[in-house]
This record gives C-alpha cells, structure tokens and sequence, in this order.
C-alpha cells in the first residue's frame, strides 16, 4: 500500500490531462469521443473488489452480486441484455471438483518421504469420481511432456506411459536456452502451457502429472501455484471425461524435485538439460515410486457469463465484441494478517470496470452500423471455462464475429509510452491499433510477456483458436509521469507478491490515466469497424488463418 501511496501527488494531476486529451488524440470516428474518466474506472474497480463481493468465486452468493451490478451499470450506459432468453447471462454448467484427505507421499528405495498438500505438493483433479487411489505407481521424466510432429519432436518417443506418473518441466524447451529457437525461443508456444501438459498426458493414459514448479518459467511463485490449485477446481462437462483429463492434476516444489532425482541416481539439471534436445528419451526414476490416495466431491454447478449488446442499425448480425473475466478467485487460506479474501482489482476488476467504461462510452455516442457486444466471461481462472463454453455454444455467430478486444489486469499503475499487443503479428488489427497509439505519441511492443505464454492464458485465446480475430493489447514501455521509480516498484510489487494473493485489493492511489490510454485505442479501433464493411483478416503464417477461411463465405 505504501508504494501506491507514493504516487498520490502527482496521479491526480495524470489523470485529468487523460481525461482531457485522450479523445482528442484519437484519429477518424474517435475524435469526438467522450472521454474515458479515470475516476469511474477507479469507482468500478472499487466496487468489483470490495470485500463484499467475497473474492468473485463462482458459483458463490457473490456471484449474484456481480450479475446485478454489471447489469445495472450496463443498462444505465444505453445497453440491452445480450444472454439467453432476453436476460443478462449465459449460463455455463461446469462440474466441480473438490479433493480432500489428501495423502501423498514418494518412496525412494524403500524410504518414505511424506508431502504436504500446499507445501511440497499441490494435489488436484478434474476427472469425475469419488476417490483416488494411486499406490506404488512409477515416476517417468518426460521432459516438457512435448508432442509437436510439425516441429519434428516426441518426448515420449515408444515408451508407453499408461498407468504411470509422469513428471514435467513448465514451459518449453527454449525457455533455458532461447537461441535453439526449437519452440520460437522465448516466446512461450501452447506446448509450454500446464494445460496442454495435462491434455497430451491424458491422450497418453497417464494415471497422473507432476509438474516440476520453477518461478521464472511459471512466470509465478509457488504461492500462485497453492492459491489457485488448493481448491475446488472446474471443468466444462465433457462427454468422454476420462479421455481427456487424468486421475491426478499435481505440481511439486523444485526442491523437492531436485532431491526425488537424486535417489533415483540421477542429477536434476543435467536432464533439463538433455530435455532441450529433440533426441531426449524419457527417464524412469529407477527406485522411486509414488503413493497418494484422495477423496473427491464431484459436483455440477451453473455459473453465468454476463453479456450485454448494442445493436447496430445497419447491420445488427455483425458484431464487435469486447471481453474480460468477471470471477476471481473467492475465498481462500488466509495470510500472515489473517485476509482469507482474493479481492482481485487488478485480475480482473481492473478489466471489468473497463467493459464498463468502454459501455458508457459507446451508449453516449451515435449508435454504430455493426453490434457490440460485451461479455464477462466466468471461470477464467479455472482455465478460461466460460470463453471456452461461448466459444463452443456462441450467442452471435463466430462467422460473423467481426473482432474482438479482451481486458485483462488493466495498468493501475500511470501513463506508458509504449502500447503492449500480446500475440503480436497474429492479424491485421496490430496496425489498426498502432494507428491510435501512435496518435497518442506512442509506440508499439511486441509481446511483453511472451515467455510466459501470454497469449494462451486469456479468454481471447478460445475464441481467437476458433477463428475470431482477437486483440489483446497492454500497457507497456516505460512510465511517462513522475515519480517512475515508485510506479515501477508498484507495478513489480504487484508481480511478485500481488498476483493471485488475497492483497490483490484496490487503493485510492491507483493511476487509471494508463487504462484510459489502452481503452481509447480498442474503442476507436472498434468503431472504425464497426462503422465499416471490413473484415479483419490473420496474417500469412497464423494458424487461426486457416481456421477462419473455413468460414469465410458468411462475410461476403
């Protein structure tokens, strides 16, 4: 709190020069556009995060809370109801998942060495069923756990995995040595994701996953890791559920891991090593087995996307459509103070109050050709379960979905000099919206965060996979407004001990002149098409490009 403190002289005087000019600044239909107040998206970001709202769990009494006041606030911007039935949602049934008596334990050479749920270990499932029983099951290193023929590589190579545990690396096999550039380097692919790590290990018939945790290429520390794997976990309701999802869902300390390999014989660094290569077999832990047995509540819940409209005038059936996600995490382990809340008003209140904004600006102004559509998505933290179920069951059609824009953990931070696009040189929008930053006297930045793979940990991701050109833009560069050295600690702080932590909370000295900036630029993008006959295209190379020509005799 204090390192936001500090900011307070000056982010007043930051934020009304962005009220004052950000419409201004704004080329072709934007110019006379209201201005986006930072004091509203401070308002909403207050509100959305308020103890009151129980950390957005969903499923939860709170959820309720969040339905009613998006759809006030979307009502009093000029919005319609966009879900199903003439109302304000989409419901999304999800089962839930919740382990309980966890018992898990290795034994090396007839040693037993005990793990603590949270502490060495964090044990989870999303396979329906009452109880997990795993005794005496085998440990196989598989690398990166990596199935990718188009880049000529297998970690499995012949060697079957059934019924056993196997043991990954987060990440992808450039993380460590970049310049092998095997997987794009630092620029994480979907491979390096702890999804899919889950997915290829079911397609295996795996019985269960370890993944090895290491905060730099986590991009998170292991308190991230227990926040959000501790408790009830979430899944869309899959027909052949068994083969898609494994028994056992775990990640384990590195330390930890470090000491199994050695009594197993073998030296832990020198197999991450051996994993960067295409010619890396998998290793068993010879000696060294696994027991771990859990009961699990298996249970469906009905959660809810909020979707709000605008409807065009000329061509209603086309739709621009804005995204961010409205849950967090709810209530959880208290910390050292004793706040039990995961507030989340950067991730994503933050986002939420900017759909809300985008709202207000757009019902302000003269109706627009093609709809917009604004959706906050459930269950983005249980892994992005609500995009992925509007994505499948879609209330506007895809094919006709001209674009879309996510919000995601807005900057609450100042001003930037530069406008981050994650997935840069995916699609054409990159230049539609570097013709706004650059209005600004900014300039553009490729991928911020691409080594910790970004682009697939967003709710843009289902929809962008199915054909959807999607942007998902950041604040980025370097601060422009004094005092920069406490707005960059505030911005670190967050990263390394804010980030999925129950003092994810709002504070009065947070600096939404930033947040304005990236909304001026989605807006004004926007309504240039949504004020259009163009249809936003992938670049050569993307492979969502030919995902969306499939399609492609619905926009003509």
């Amino acid at each position: 709190m204090r390192l936001f403190r500090t900011l307070s002289l000056l982010a007043a005087g930051a934020a009304l020069s962005a009220c004052s000019t950000l419409g201004a600044e704004a080329p072709t239909t934007a110019s006379t556009a209201p201005a986006f107040e930072v004091q509203r998206l401070s308002d909403h970001t207050r509100v959305l995060s308020d103890d009151s709202f129980e950390g957005r769990g969903i499923a939860t009494p709170a959820e309720d809370r969040v339905i009613r006041y998006l759809s006030e606030q979307f009502a009093a911007a000029g919005f319609e109801p966009g879900g199903e039935n003439g109302g304000w949602t989409q419901a999304v049934t999800l089962n839930r998942f919740t382990a309980s008596n966890i018992r898990a334990q290795f034994t090396a050479n007839g040693e037993a060495i005990p793990l603590t749920q949270g502490q060495q270990i964090v044990v989870s499932t999303r396979l329906p069923g009452d109880h997990v029983m795993l005794m005496d099951a085998p440990l196989v290193f598989v690398g990166y756990g990596t199935t990718a023929p188009e880049r000529d590589w297998d970690d499995f190579k012949d060697v079957d995995v059934r019924g056993k545990i196997i043991v990954v690396l987060v990440n992808d096999a450039d993380f460590e040595q970049p310049e092998l550039n095997t997987f794009n380097g630092r620029a994480m692919t979907y491979y390096g994701r702890w999804t899919y790590k889950y997915e290829e290990a079911a397609r295996r018939g795996a019985a269960g996953v370890i993944i090895v945790h290491e905060t730099a290429p986590a991009s998170y520390g292991w308190a991230t890791v227990t926040n959000s794997w501790s408790g009830p976990q979430f899944d869309i309701v899959r027909t052949n559920a068994a083969a898609e999802r494994v028994p056992m869902e775990a990640w384990v300390q590195r330390d930890v891991a470090i000491d199994l390999f050695s009594r197993a014989g073998l030296d832990f660094e020198a197999q991450k090593v051996a994993a960067r290569s295409r010619d890396f077999r998998p290793v068993e832990l010879t000696g060294v087995e696994f027991d771990g047995m859990f009961d699990v509540a298996t249970s469906q819940v009905t959660t809810n996307n909020i979707v709000a409209r605008l409807p065009g005038t000329t061509h209603p059936d086309e739709t621009i459509l804005y995204t961010g996600h409205w849950d967090h995490i709810g209530v959880g382990a208290a910390n050292a103070e004793g706040d039990s809340i995961f507030n989340g008003a950067v991730d994503n209140a933050s986002g939420i109050a900017g759909l809300l904004e985008l709202a207000r600006v757009f019902g302000a102004g003269e109706r627009p050709e093609r709809s917009i559509v604004i959706i906050g998505f459930t269950a983005e933290e249980s892994g992005l379960l609500g995009s992925e179920f509007y994505a499948s069951n879609p209330l506007y059609p895809l094919e006709t979905t001209v674009a879309g824009f996510n919000l995601d953990a807005m900057n609450v931070y100042g001003r930037l000099n530069r406008l981050g696009i994650t997935g840069h040189g995916q699609s054409v929008l990159d230049e539609r919206m570097e013709t706004y930053a650059v209005a600004q006297g900014r300039t553009i930045q490729p991928d911020t965060n691409n080594a910790a793979g970004t682009y697939f940990r967003s709710d843009h991701f289902p929809l962008a996979k199915r054909g959807v050109p999607m942007a998902y833009p950041k604040g980025a560069g370097d601060f422009v407004d004094e005092p920069i050295a406490a707005r960059v600690a505030a911005r670190d702080d967050y990263g390394a001990n804010r980030y999925h932590q129950s003092n994810d909370e709002w504070f009065p000295e947070m600096d939404f002149s930033g947040a304005a900036q990236d909304l001026a630029v989605v807006y004004g993008v926007g309504l240039d098409l949504a004020n259009s006959r163009d249809w936003p295209e992938w670049k050569p190379g993307s492979e969502f490009g030919p995902v969306r020509a499939t399609s492609e005799a619905s926009r003509r």
